[in-house]
């Protein structure tokens, strides 16, 4: 399957998501939190054009993952994609809350008192990250069961338990309890061309659903409830790195709550370029097999990540040497391969994230340091192997990445 993501549930949450949207109430809670945002931010002008685009994701990101909220009745939604055609009509997307670029979101509801069979297959390559986390209501680790342990059939195939009971002989399995409330699935490609995320299914056991479905009326209220919880809580998220200095790599996030991987290193800051300036930042991976520079905007959705490269990966990254790498952050391009494209925007978000060590804790180097330099002295700040990249190159290694990305949303 070239993508295992345009499955017929997810078209029909899609379809559902659309008719949400169109609603007058949604649309009054839409325009209202539009104005109570651009108030509480005050975005610079730039920032401001990107909400025009950015808004309406967050908007439809808290439509379509209200929509699948029913444990009685679970789907497997993915979230945070990009726009896209969904039988010959517009979707908008749905990013938010610092998407990862490099990961496909699914969320499936579950209730801590019921037991559920997830049934799945891995693909070739098989990911370098894959993880089923279990959250509480408040985004904190319940359980989480890392997709490199799963055990398999000839063909590839699964099925993970899930209940409240031990695992005892069971191989795979996700201890729920009562707290626990829904699922956050993320299969990481780190190869945007090669890998391909897990196939999926959802059944909850037992007898037939005691409750009814919700209304049309209580989806309309599910959603709004969420848009105007998830304005908050991107304004508080941000508030963690922006209230700290600009341009320096100094808050590490907390990895059991707000929805952050308990099996990931994230640092976190904001830039605030000049014209003529760059911000050039020195990784060390410590030993990481994944790692991801992401540039998102206040607004908590990144920018053009299929064309531009705002975001950069091992396998898109050019290394110093097997265990450092550079990047530059500026609005101008600035002639090297690691360029982290701002999006003409010269404010900005970064959460770097390391993951995969191999003992499980990061090694000797790990971290990341970070310098303004005046672009016209970018070249003797550089190490000497930066790799440096001509006007055509760039154009080959943007229509290389979107290429590598664009089946995410074929149909």
């Amino acid at each position: 399957m070239n993508n295992p993501i345009a499955t017929a549930e997810q078209a029909r949450f899609e379809h559902a998501a659309l008719a949400v949207l169109a609603d007058p109430r949604m649309q009054q809670t839409i325009e209202d939190r539009r104005a109570y945002w651009l108030d509480k931010a005050r975005p610079r002008p730039a920032m401001r054009k990107a909400f025009d685009t950015a808004y309406p994701e967050v908007v439809f990101g808290a439509i379509i993952w209200s929509l699948n909220s029913d444990p009685m009745r679970p789907g497997i939604v993915t979230i945070s994609r990009i726009p896209h055609q969904l039988d010959g009509t517009a979707v908008p997307g749905s990013r938010w809350g610092l998407d990862n670029p490099d990961s496909v979101y699914r969320v499936i509801p579950i209730s801590g008192s019921e037991r559920y069979v997830i049934r799945g297959q891995v693909h070739h390559p098989r990911l370098t990250e894959n993880y089923f986390t279990l959250w509480n209501a408040h985004m904190g680790t319940v359980d989480v069961l890392d997709g490199k342990g799963l055990q398999l059939d000839d063909e590839g195939r699964f099925e993970i338990s899930v209940d409240a009971d031990e695992a005892g002989e069971r191989a795979n399995h996700i201890r729920s309890s009562p707290e626990a409330v829904e699922f956050y699935i993320r299969d990481v490609l780190a190869d945007w061309a090669a890998e391909r995320p897990n196939t999926l299914t959802i059944e909850r056991l037992g007898s037939p659903a005691a409750t009814p479905q919700r209304s049309f009326d209580e989806q309309v209220a599910d959603a709004q409830a969420m848009l105007i919880r998830n304005v908050d809580n991107t304004m508080r998220w941000n508030a963690q790195a922006m209230d700290k200095e600009a341009n320096s790599f100094d808050f590490t996030i907390d990895r059991d709550s707000d929805g952050a991987l308990r099996n990931q290193l994230y640092i976190m800051s904001h830039f605030d370029l000049q014209d003529d300036e760059a911000l050039v930042i020195d990784v060390g991976l410590g030993g990481a097999d994944y790692f991801l520079a992401p540039i998102t905007n206040i607004w908590g959705t990144t920018n053009n990540i299929v064309d531009r490269t705002s975001s950069l990966n091992l396998t898109q990254a050019r290394r110093n040497s097997a265990d450092k790498l550079t990047f530059v952050v500026s609005v101008t391009d600035p002639g090297v391969w690691n360029w982290l494209d701002p999006c003409d925007m010269p404010q900005g978000l970064l959460t770097l994230r390391w993951a995969e060590f191999a003992d499980g804790r990061p090694g000797p180097g790990f971290g990341a340091h970070s310098r303004i330099v005046k672009l016209s002295e970018l070249d003797d700040a550089l190490p000497a192997d930066t790799h440096r990249i001509t006007p055509a190159e760039r154009a080959r290694q943007r229509d290389e990445r979107a290429q590598s990305y664009l089946w995410r949303i074929a149909q």
